[in-house]
């Protein structure tokens, strides 16, 4: 389970409270205004933002003051991480060692990874030789091969056309299923929520609030999710 315990992240004007708990291998999207806070909190939760008070949890060990790469997070930004002077491979092989120094086992993950999400054969290039679906599909190599507990996702595939976008969320989904991940998703497309999150989380008015079934927020949305939605 991760919780986030009376969690309040303050910045100059900004101020947003979050109080709530999502058990393991939900699938949670985050949706509301821009500059309501979504990615603001999942930095927190990856330890990019320290709060101001209150406690994150997973499983019940207290996380809140570990450093990012020691929480049992995954990350994806919309740039992917991926680091332009190294081959597939080698972004790979960082989630593994961070200098590169892989068993032959490890070399044979990095491969079987590349392959589960459709660029068999391809460790060699570089990520200026792929598409920007391609990009989407190496970081999420990375992600599976870490196969940390919580993958968190921050729009990651925002610049992509929507059916390369579905495409990269059933792709998310089967590989949170291989791991049996937690995902958190910031979106501003409603479609997004409501095809990959079993529940959403409302961002907006200073307040992160507590994730309920995404068809009933839809169905029934309140005034700051109207709001939103226009």
């Amino acid at each position: 389970m991760l919780t986030l315990e009376k969690i309040v992240l303050r910045q100059e004007s900004f101020h947003l409270t979050a109080d709530w708990s999502v058990n393991r291998g939900a699938r949670v999207a985050l949706i509301g205004p821009s500059g309501a806070g979504k990615s603001s909190l999942l930095n927190a939760i990856a330890g990019f933002f320290a709060p101001a008070s209150g406690r994150i949890l997973w499983q019940g060990a207290d996380v809140t003051q570990m450093a990012p790469g020691a929480r049992p997070f995954t990350i994806l930004f919309q740039d992917q991480n991926l680091f332009p002077h190294l081959t597939l491979a080698q972004n790979l092989g960082l989630g593994l060692s961070p200098r590169l120094q892989l068993s032959q086992d490890q070399r044979a993950a990095v491969e079987q990874a590349l392959a589960r999400v459709g660029l068999a054969g391809m460790g060699a290039q570089k990520p200026a030789q792929l598409s920007g679906g391609q990009q989407s599909r190496a970081a999420l190599a990375r992600a599976l091969l870490r196969a940390r507990p919580v993958l968190l996702l921050d729009e990651p595939f925002a610049a992509l056309g929507p059916a390369l976008k579905i495409d990269m969320l059933d792709l998310v989904d089967e590989v949170a299923r291989l791991t049996d991940a937690t995902v958190l998703m910031v979106t501003h497309d409603p479609a997004d929520a409501r095809r990959f999150a079993d529940k959403t989380v409302l961002v907006a008015d200073g307040v992160a609030q507590a994730p309920v079934a995404t068809a009933e927020l839809f169905a029934n949305p309140p005034a700051a999710l109207q709001a939103y939605l226009g």
